[in-house]
């Protein structure tokens, strides 16, 4: 009686020794197969949809079957309940008999977060910004201002009119020889320069000259407050009550008491409603004063129920990995599998026969793997549309090219070995020969690059969903969560866990085929002598 399993011979079981031995392989493998099992039962982690209903004495199970709406609330609609908004009715609410088990994530991957739901602190920001100081002056020849704009502040309140800026600044010759060049009518660089001001430094800037028809009659000179430029806002933190609860500078001791008071009745109307900007004198600089209250917008960043934060559709970071862990698994297995159930059909064909057969199918292949890829998806996409078996047929018909070359050398090698002359010479059918005796001796090939092929589909994926020439939307993609990041590159958790995910599962599955590699490998003991 034939066994039901086959049988392992003693070199497969010596290869497996040598796995275990590599610790860091044997230990890849066990966590990527149980990333994946975790990623297969998903609806058990993440889940909208509750795992185990109890109504009216019977148990429901929405996680894997539906139920339409009106089972539940006789209003008639087969469409699918919303459960959560179910718990807070009074046949659930306060009625111990009725209750719902939701799974540890209760989001979807589809599902939009309501932004009620988000707590917020109930406190408003009151930012303060230094308003620029900025101005420009014209002047004649000698430095007398001839015109002005916005510079009055620089000049203590008079008007700048009555000015002369070498009596009312110390100017660096450097300067005085810039403009004494631009009423030369010769080209000048720009030229900048920081001189003491009466509230601080005072820079001074000319912009490039290039020559006239005519001299010009007065020089533009653009006057700037560096520190009102560059200084650092600085914030004000009141709740709900209107107590100060964060005033790291001490800023609103040095305010006025009507600014105290106005800026105390802004916050209160902030809670309610939008509050217009504000500006404000600290100190002899002004301030524009912004009244900043917590929203809700999308992408939000991590919080309470949502550890890895929200994506720009409002659905649940964590759910779309772990989906999209499944999807990237699944689809890299079956593609493997059935690019190389090609290639090695192809490659047997071709390294059995040899000859003819082996230079027009290589002619062929050759021919087939000129074809470019990027462009037959896009073609087959625009007409058909994205889909995962659309997918799964573009890559397949490019992917077991390259296996199919490694098996036709195996089989070059084996058709004339001692064992496959006598299975001929028994008379045994082609296809017998070739799968029950030249393959399981060709299989090498295929158990080593198994693992490197594998991450190779998961990292192809995640680039054509980052494209968008993938999966169709909203299909759960670690490169759809990419391509978000591209567009809210201020949304670091749309950058750091999809990367991660990606980074740890190809990680995981290089570990593992170089493992299988030196298992597999026949001169592990040799030396170089």
């Amino acid at each position: 009686m034939r066994p039901l399993l086959p049988r392992i011979s003693p070199i497969t079981k010596k290869r497996l020794r040598r796995f275990s031995h590599i610790r860091l392989a044997f230990f890849s493998f066990w966590i990527l197969l149980a990333l994946y099992a975790v990623s297969l039962g998903s609806e058990l982690v993440a889940n909208s949809n509750p795992l185990l209903v109890r109504f009216n004495g019977q148990f429901y199970f929405p996680a894997v079957r539906f139920y339409p709406d009106d089972l539940f609330t006789g209003n008639g609609r087969q469409t699918r309940p919303d459960y959560k908004r179910l718990t807070q009715t009074p046949a659930f609410f306060g009625n111990p008999d009725n209750w719902m088990v939701f799974a540890p994530v209760s989001y979807g991957p589809y599902e939009s977060v309501d932004p009620a739901s988000i707590p917020l602190p109930d406190q408003v920001t009151v930012q303060f910004d230094a308003v620029p100081r900025l101005g420009t002056v014209n002047v004649d020849p000698d430095f007398s201002i001839v015109r002005n704009q916005s510079a009055d502040t620089f000049f203590s309140g008079r008007s700048p009119l009555d000015e002369n800026l070498t009596t009312r600044f110390s100017l660096p010759l450097d300067l005085k020889q810039a403009v004494e060049r631009r009423f030369q009518n010769l080209a000048s660089p720009p030229l900048s320069v920081v001189v003491p001001g009466e509230k601080g430094p005072l820079e001074i800037s000319l912009s490039t000259f290039r020559p006239r028809s005519s001299p010009p009659q007065s020089v533009r000179l653009t006057l700037k407050d560096p520190d009102s430029l560059a200084g650092k806002p600085r914030r004000l933190v009141f709740g709900e009550t209107l107590d100060l609860k964060s005033d790291p500078d001490r800023l609103f001791d040095s305010l006025v008491p009507q600014d105290q008071s106005r800026i105390r009745e802004l916050v209160g109307q902030r809670h309610e409603g939008f509050v217009e900007d504000v500006k404000v004198n600290l100190g002899g600089i002004w301030y524009r004063a912004s009244f900043i209250r917590p929203e809700v917008r999308f992408p939000y960043p991590p919080t309470a129920g949502h550890i890895m934060g929200i994506d720009g559709a409002g659905r649940d970071v964590f759910a779309r990995i772990l989906y999209g862990l499944r999807t990237s698994f699944t689809f890299g297995i079956i593609l493997v599998l059935v690019s190389m159930a090609l290639g090695t059909a192809t490659g047997a064909v071709q390294g059995y026969y040899g000859g003819f057969v082996d230079i027009t199918g290589q002619r062929l292949i050759e021919i087939w793997s000129a074809l470019p890829f990027l462009y037959v998806m896009i073609l087959l996409g625009s007409v058909y549309g994205r889909s995962f078996s659309l997918l799964l047929v573009c890559y397949g018909i490019f992917n077991w090219i390259g296996i199919s070359y490694y098996m036709r050398g195996e089989f070059l090698r084996l058709r004339r070995t001692a064992f496959v002359e006598a299975a001929k010479g028994l008379g045994l059918p082609t296809w017998k020969i070739i799968f029950r005796h030249i393959l399981p001796n060709a299989l090498v090939p295929i158990i080593t690059f198994f693992p490197f092929s594998l991450v190779g589909a998961i990292g192809s994926l995640a680039a054509l969903d980052y494209l968008g020439f993938g999966l169709p939307p909203p299909t759960p993609s670690w490169g759809e969560l990419l391509a978000q990041a591209q567009q809210f590159r201020w949304a670091w958790w749309l950058i750091l866990y999809p990367s991660l995910a990606l980074f740890v599962v190809m990680l995981l599955g290089v570990f593992v085929g170089e493992g299988i590699r030196n298992a597999f490998d026949p001169k592990q003991y040799s030396r170089l002598r």
